[in-house]
């Protein structure tokens, strides 16, 4: 029990140093979604190219192949959820009157 706070109190740490920690790209938010969409690009081609060494029988790991597949399904999720909240605060940000 004692060694499970220890990790959370440590994990905690971690975060709150990271937040004042300002982003090498200058912290600018189009440079990050750039990199944030490249990423999950990447990780669908892996996916369809696991998918079409399944499909031919090329797979040389399965369970690599699956691994690539369930990556690619979460960060695609990942990024939907994401867009759908930035969305939700821009409808609820024009809503606001001034």
């Amino acid at each position: 029990m004692q060694d499970s706070i220890g990790k959370i109190s440590s994990l905690l740490d971690n975060v709150s140093a990271k937040k004042n920690v300002v982003n090498d790209d200058g912290g600018d938010f189009s440079k990050v979604l750039e990199k944030s969409l490249s990423e999950v690009n990447g990780l669908q081609e892996d996916s369809q190219k696991a998918m079409s060494d399944m499909a031919t029988g090329t797979v040389k790991d399965l369970h690599q192949a699956a691994i690539a597949i369930d990556k690619a399904e979460l960060s695609m999720k990942m990024m939907l959820e994401i867009r759908n909240k930035a969305l939700n605060a821009y409808k609820e940000i024009s809503r606001t009157q001034i």
